[in-house]
């Protein structure tokens, strides 16, 4: 099959991700998946009983956003925290198998391992389905010594970066003093700097972008479910965040990338329209954006290769990363409008 030249132009940005150095600085989580197959009904309440089957612990949050730019073939490098606990001795291994350079996590006694645990049930021959999950969340980090060893890492690691991601759960690592640093680095060096954050992302304003998804721009706009002109008012909340772009996920309905002085590009969902698991697929969106950048892909190319990440990503089960391969395969295969 021929190839369109927006394919060829993603293909050959692809080919360029290998080598390329990101720092991810933000909240490192163990996603924790505990599968279970239905025994009986408990008699002591009205409850189901599981037989365990297994335990899985993966690398979630700015973990996650690692270990997928690991995956496409970055050298990367995390900054964040992690306890001396049973979840944190199973995160840093499972980075480490990745080959995530750890050296900037600082591990702790005082330090509790930011755990979220999924309990996944079902009939014998049956798919696992998600019932309930249980989080655990690390204390905040009041340690000025731990604060200063995290600006530390991160300062020696961004001066060789060719982009930076800052990826923020709210449990402290990038705090105003972490995105200060960060902010004059990147800018210092000319570098891309991402910002994926959860519930904060008018604190970090003067990056080069971010990827919120829709309720997070109607919760940044007050709106809260009202209706959004995603046009208009992200434009706007794009230029009170002074982003050279802003691209906004959307689910089964793909993207909506706002540029500066661009006319916004809207672009449909890749793949199925029934997704197995959306766990973790901001962070794969966030990892292929930001790599793509680095690679020197203009903003609408570094979206449109996001876009077919997370229709990858969601088509599996709990938190996962995608490859180059895997990518290279899903922009040749699409369809030709």
């Amino acid at each position: 099959m021929t190839r369109t030249i927006l394919q060829e132009r993603l293909i050959s940005v692809i080919k360029r991700f290998a080598g390329l150095r990101v720092v991810v600085v933000g909240d490192a989580i163990a996603d924790q998946f505990v599968y279970g197959a239905i025994s009986r009904v408990s008699r002591e309440a009205p409850v189901l009983i599981l037989r365990h089957e297994q335990t899985q612990t993966v690398p979630g949050g700015a973990a996650n956003c690692a270990v997928n730019l690991a995956s496409l073939g970055a050298s990367v490098s995390l900054i964040g925290v992690a306890g001396n606990d049973t979840a944190g001795r199973a995160l840093l291994e499972k980075l480490e198998q990745a080959g995530v350079d750890c050296r900037g996590i600082v591990i702790g006694d005082e330090i509790q391992t930011t755990t979220k645990v999924r309990i996944l049930a079902g009939q014998l021959h049956s798919t696992r389905q998600q019932v309930i999950r249980i989080d655990y969340e690390g204390t905040p980090l009041t340690s000025d010594k731990i604060q200063s060893q995290l600006r530390e890492h991160a300062r020696e690691a961004a001066q060789t970066a060719d982009a930076i991601v800052i990826s923020d759960y709210n449990y402290g690592v990038a705090n105003a003093e972490m995105t200060d640093a960060l902010r004059s680095i990147a800018l210092s060096r000319k570098c891309p700097a991402l910002v994926d954050s959860r519930f904060e992302l008018s604190r970090f304003r003067g990056f080069t972008s971010a990827t919120p998804n829709e309720t997070e721009v109607e919760q940044l706009l007050g709106v809260n479910g009202g209706p959004v002109d995603l046009e208009a008012d992200g434009e706007r909340l794009r230029d009170d965040l002074q982003y050279r772009a802003l691209l906004i996920t959307r689910g089964g309905q793909g993207m909506v990338l706002l540029e500066t002085g661009v006319e916004p590009l809207h672009i449909k969902a890749v793949g199925s329209s029934e997704p197995v698991d959306g766990t973790g697929a901001g962070d794969t969106v966030m990892a292929t954006y930001s790599l793509a950048l680095a690679a020197g892909a203009s903003f609408p190319d570094a979206a449109h290769l996001a876009n077919h990440a997370g229709g990858i990503v969601v088509m599996k089960r709990g938190t996962a990363a995608i490859t180059a391969a895997e990518l290279e395969h899903s922009i040749s295969s699409a369809e030709v409008s």
